[in-house]
């Protein structure tokens, strides 16, 4: 059965301190499986040949910034993407947020903490698959089809893949279908945690969702906000 630390990781910053740091921290942990690029251009050569399983992403790069790179992994790719930067203002973590990243720590860090975000994204993102045997369901909203076994979003003319965090909230939604899922418990299934702290960061997600699942995101029919409560999930055909 496949290890969590099994998983090849990519590291993408331009200092080398940091990236050798990290290094230690990671492999003190058990990951042993690591990539180190110090721009995007080499990052990019990294992810298409050695497709790893995690991203650990500056912002502020040589050539671009990880804002650009992480939109560009986004266009094929639904792996779990930790941002590690110095920029901590609130609109730089919703906006990485925003793009699909799993998470945002800001330099400087606690080594504990980036092992135990680090191992949190990479869990929700694989091992509920793996390690749960009953299959998941398929289900429809209006002619979007949704399978959960695969975290897939099925159009007539696309094919979305969800997030480990979009995973874990619809999977919430969809088990309460037809009823109202407060804040808490949304924030409980993607981040371990109540809502305090992460309302913000829980409607930039909601968000990124109703863009995959919603014919119109801006008025949506299936996702809905119960203001004051929560969020409901309705229209659900099941297979």
């Amino acid at each position: 059965m496949k290890d969590i630390f099994d998983c090849k990781l990519l590291m993408v910053d331009d200092e080398p301190e940091l990236r050798k740091m990290v290094n230690e921290i990671l492999r003190r942990e058990g990951f042993v499986k690591i990539i180190s690029a110090s721009n995007c251009n080499e990052a990019r050569q990294i992810f298409i040949h050695e497709k790893p399983d995690g991203v650990i992403l500056d912002v502020s790069l040589p050539d671009g910034d990880g804002f650009s790179l992480l939109s560009e992994i986004r266009t094929t790719s639904a792996v779990p993407v930790l941002f590690l930067s110095a920029r901590d203002e609130d609109e730089n973590r919703l906006l990485g947020l925003g793009l699909g990243a799993d998470d945002y720590i800001t330099k400087p860090f606690l080594p504990r903490e980036l092992t135990l975000r680090l191992r949190a994204v990479l869990s929700r993102a694989y091992f509920p698959v793996i390690l749960k045997r009953t299959e998941k369901p398929i289900f429809r909203l209006g002619k979007t089809k949704i399978d959960l076994n695969s975290g897939a979003v099925i159009t007539k003319n696309d094919q979305l893949m969800l997030t480990a965090k979009e995973f874990a909230l619809l999977e919430k939604l969809y088990e309460n279908r037809g009823n109202i899922v407060t804040g808490d418990s949304l924030c409980r299934a993607a981040w371990s945690d109540n809502l305090y702290g992460y309302e913000n960061t829980l409607m930039v997600h909601i968000r990124r969702l109703r863009e995959k699942i919603e014919p119109e995101p801006s008025t949506p029919r299936y996702l809905l906000t119960v203001r004051g409560l929560g969020y409901k999930l309705t229209g659900v055909e099941d297979r």
